[in-house]
């Protein structure tokens, strides 16, 4: 995919080129569908007029036309052309999708909905865990936590072993509906996950809480681990409201 899009960029030098810095020509037009320059029910321009937009070659502009419809952004029909879906359409738990919608993911309040999925989850999948888990995933969930522990004023690294931990937590589990649906939203925590990472500046409260729950885990004890997980999920409340403050500052003038 990257090598067509090198190739096809600057065959056109009249063409009125987007932005440089994205040389990604699909990211390129989802992120646009996405600030709805081109909004949803509506035609996209014309394979030709993208081509002059974006400076590549049809090639390039059909490959990545693929690739948005696998993502449900877009929708083609013959003699009719390519429409931008709605945005229930998209799948938004596609790790591309997320970072296309970038600073436009407030508009649909998705970290939100990632919340309440969470909240649905996560202590079940604590309770079972604090009866189920072997001494290899205590002993992984440990390792993940302390990485959190030691890594707490990084927000990239500590994001990274915060994400290990509850998907170790989620396996340990040892229900196979929740393995699965861990694989289904993994790109969607991770994107919660690294937004309230970064907003928050004091990450000690949420270090405790992992370490508790990882205690209450090697203890056996179901009640206190599915308190655990609702105190996390607590603190994932306060961290989301950071998150949109950092937001709404972003947006004023």
């Amino acid at each position: 995919m990257g090598s067509i899009e090198q190739q096809g960029e600057g065959e056109n030098p009249r063409a009125e080129r987007r932005p440089r810095v994205r040389r990604n020509v699909t990211a390129s037009i989802a992120q646009d569908i996405c600030s709805d320059r081109y909004p949803a029910g509506l035609p996209l321009p014309r394979e030709n007029d993208l081509c002059e937009i974006y400076g590549v070659s049809r090639t390039v502009v059909r490959e990545s036309l693929k690739i948005l419809e696998s993502k449900g952004l877009v929708r083609g029909k013959p003699r009719i052309g390519t429409t931008v879906c709605d945005k229930d359409d998209w799948n938004i738990l596609d790790a591309d999708v997320l970072e296309w919608m970038g600073p436009h993911i407030e508009d649909s309040d998705l970290l939100g909905c990632i919340l309440e999925a969470r909240r649905t989850i996560e202590p079940a999948a604590a309770e079972y865990a604090a009866a189920r888990a072997t001494a290899q995933e205590i002993a992984d969930l440990d390792s993940a936590w302390r990485q959190m522990r030691d890594c707490a004023n990084d927000p990239e690294s500590f994001t990274d072993a915060d994400i290990m931990f509850h998907s170790v937590l989620l396996t340990a589990s040892h229900n196979q509906v929740f393995r699965r649906l861990s694989s289904a939203i993994h790109a969607a925590v991770k994107y919660a996950l690294h937004a309230s990472n970064v907003a928050v500046k004091n990450r000690e409260d949420a270090v405790a809480v992992h370490g508790e729950l990882v205690e209450a885990l090697r203890m056996r004890d179901r009640k206190r681990a599915r308190e655990c997980a609702n105190r996390m999920l607590d603190l994932a409340v306060r961290d989301l409201a950071a998150v949109k403050k950092a937001a709404s500052r972003t947006k004023s003038p």
